[in-house]
């Protein structure tokens, strides 16, 4: 059986790092917004309020939680970029997926700003010199351990795939069309 957790597995952190590569992964980061939107077009407020997996999040929480992510590795990016080896704030995902702004805050709020961060992180990941997914990283403090833009962009382009695929597997799931 399929672990409901990881439908496209977990992020391969010890993939080669190619310019070709990184230009997949990029793409990957590029398609997000549009997949997430129609991953969940269409749901009931009911159905975006089912957890994709028993104990897991609701859609809902899903969708809001995407932008979150996406704006936390936006800001890892550029701190990155502008410091060397910044220790990143981390912050705790599950408890931000329990406040008010889940819950009282229409999906489209988090679709339209998981279009905006994308729009301009795209702009700083297109741009970026290819040495610089390389030389360029953080710290990051709960994992204990340093990241490379390049691993960094491994892990961001994955969450966006796994998040949309815990949605369309729900949706497959449930034979909602």
């Amino acid at each position: 059986m399929t672990d409901l957790r990881y439908p496209i597995g977990k992020p391969d952190l010890s993939a080669p790092q190619t310019p070709e590569r990184r230009a997949g992964w990029i793409e990957d980061i590029a398609r997000g917004p549009a997949a997430l939107r129609g991953a969940v077009a269409g749901l009931s407020p009911a159905q975006l309020d089912t957890p994709y997996r028993p104990g897991g999040w609701t859609v809902r929480q899903v969708v809001h939680h995407v932008p979150d992510s996406h704006a936390n590795g936006y800001i890892r990016f550029k701190q990155a970029l502008t410091v060397d080896m910044p220790t990143i704030m981390p912050y705790d995902e599950a408890k931000w997926a329990q406040l008010s702004d889940v819950q009282a805050v229409p999906i489209d709020v988090s679709l339209a700003l998981l279009d905006a961060v994308h729009t301009r992180w795209l702009a700083v990941l297109r741009a970026m010199p290819d040495d610089a997914f390389v030389r360029r990283g953080y710290r990051h403090p709960e994992h204990g351990r340093e990241y490379t833009l390049g691993e960094a962009l491994v892990l961001y382009a994955w969450h966006s795939r796994h998040h949309v695929a815990h949605v369309t597997a729900l949706r497959a799931r449930e034979g909602w069309a």
